[in-house]
């Protein structure tokens, strides 16, 4: 049995030794706590409807990258009359689903497939995409697929030099009752005005050349831009469509608010130019990257 002082002094080591430690934790350096912040997925490849046409169908988006410089490709203002216009966006949709690393991290590419869905379904009888057996061989079907559900030749229907009535070839067509009176043209008209692109390149047939968007004058980046992808595309590069008047056009509207573009021509109403194409698309996200 422990004596009094024993236990005394047992007691005060116990003491001593708590109050010693209490005090080592209390006044020891304090070692910070790293806090990872939340890691943060960047979406490379975003697709979403933009926008309905007159009957209500999708006018879709597909973007890939997340850079500061945007680039607008369009296929299909002309519908179903162009639809190779339209395959051509769509195989390059599936191009860069596959090969988003293309993309440079400096720049943000977006292809609208088909401005004028209806027309494509006038002559294909598909929403979205479709197979060249969809395509219909009637040459007055073929035509009327180049107008909206209303008629108009969406691509007479924009901001410069509008007027009522429009020449397509030799003929008098739509260009709706005022500028952007067409539910297509106004959404282009929004996303244009949303994401204020650096530059926008319009798939179309069959010319076989590249021609300069002017209202008034060509912008000096224009004709930089399309040498560029004529250079690596091959296609011939002209500062001017001259084969009729054309008022109304949407590449023209783009360079009276400061927005550089040109339209790409096809050689046919059948050919898609795919690896063309492809290297001409190639060619403006180089170009881009590096301004």
């Amino acid at each position: 049995m422990y004596s009094p002082r024993t236990k005394y002094f047992v007691i005060g080591a116990v003491v001593i030794i708590a109050v010693g430690a209490a005090l080592y934790f209390w006044m020891r350096p304090k070692t910070p706590i790293l806090i990872q912040p939340p890691i943060v997925e960047v979406e490379l490849v975003r697709h979403e409807v933009i926008g309905k046409s007159v009957q209500g169908r999708d006018i879709e988006a597909y973007t890939y990258g997340t850079g500061p410089k945007n680039i607008v490709f369009v296929g299909g203002i002309h519908g179903g009359y162009e639809w190779n216009s339209v395959m051509l966006a769509y195989q390059l949709v599936d191009y860069f689903d596959q090969n988003i690393s293309t993309v440079p991290s400096n720049v943000t590419m977006t292809i609208i497939p088909v401005l004028n869905p209806d027309g494509v379904f006038r002559v294909t009888g598909k929403d979205g995409r479709f197979t060249l057996s969809d395509v219909s061989k009637d040459k007055t079907i073929l035509a009327s697929g180049r107008f909206n559900a209303n008629d108009v030749d969406l691509n007479r229907n924009f901001d410069c030099n509008w007027q009522a009535k429009s020449t397509w070839q030799s003929k008098t067509v739509s260009a709706g009752t005022k500028v952007f009176s067409e539910p297509e043209s106004q959404v282009f008209k929004k996303f244009v005005e949303k994401i204020n692109p650096d530059a926008v390149i319009f798939w179309h047939s069959q010319a076989n050349s590249l021609y300069a968007s002017s209202c008034g004058s060509i912008l000096p980046e224009t004709k930089s831009i399309m040498n560029t992808y004529a250079k690596a595309s091959g296609y011939p590069a002209a500062d001017t469509f001259d084969s009729y008047a054309v008022t109304g056009d949407a590449g023209d509207w783009l360079a009276k608010i400061g927005i550089p573009a040109f339209e790409v021509e096809l050689k046919t109403h059948e050919s898609i130019e795919f690896s063309q194409n492809l290297a001409g698309v190639k060619s403006m996200l180089g170009y881009f990257d590096n301004r």
